[in-house]
């Protein structure tokens, strides 16, 4: 934001009232702001893409192209988005369901798995070189948060009994050494 580049946050709350008055706070020339009262759906649509940007860095690792990219990414947010929407109903089944086309979803997801400066991305690097899972971690100077979070979401969609199948496999590669190209191969079918 320091750089003054044209940037959107959405504000989530339980109050609709002061979750907007905290958007328009933060909003100016260059910050873009909306609310909403999904506060669990942000919380787990920020959490399932950084698991799936480590996805993207495994591809991109392996050479597979951008229309492979393309694919995976799109099966990645049809995940995300039934995730979300069977959780939102459960918990909300009476209130308006926010919009999970916009950017504190689909955005989101976009721009971590696509950008460079991810800090996903230099972890999976790493393991494309050939460093273990454990020297990965020890080398970088920040958290790679999709490491973590796939192991978290594997408790929480069983809690739920939602099923998260790309998210599932990227925790297999992560935390019981399944290798990329064989996480992939097993994916062929949610990716089509």
């Amino acid at each position: 934001m320091a750089a003054e580049r044209l940037s959107y946050l959405t504000f989530s709350g339980l109050n609709e009232e002061l979750a907007a008055a905290c958007a328009q706070t933060f909003a100016n020339n260059y910050i873009h702001t909306t609310h909403n009262h999904d506060i669990w759906g942000v919380q787990f649509a920020a959490v399932l893409k950084n698991i799936f940007a480590i996805g993207a860095g495994m591809a991109h690792a392996l050479d597979y192209g951008d229309n492979f990219l393309s694919v995976y990414i799109t099966a990645c947010y049809r995940e995300m988005y039934h995730f979300l929407k069977q959780h939102f109903e459960d918990i909300h089944p009476s209130d308006d369901e926010p919009d999970f086309h916009t950017s504190a979803y689909l955005g989101d997801l976009l721009v971590t798995c696509y950008s460079l400066h991810s800090r996903n991305r230099p972890f999976v690097a790493m393991l494309g070189k050939g460093y273990s899972v454990k020297a990965a971690t020890l080398e970088m100077n920040m958290v790679a948060e999709g490491y973590y979070a796939a192991r978290g979401m594997q408790v929480i969609s069983k809690n739920f009994g939602l099923q998260i199948p790309i998210a599932t496999q990227i925790y297999k590669v992560l935390w019981e050494g399944l290798s990329p190209k064989e996480m992939f191969s097993k994916l062929s079918y949610q990716l089509s």
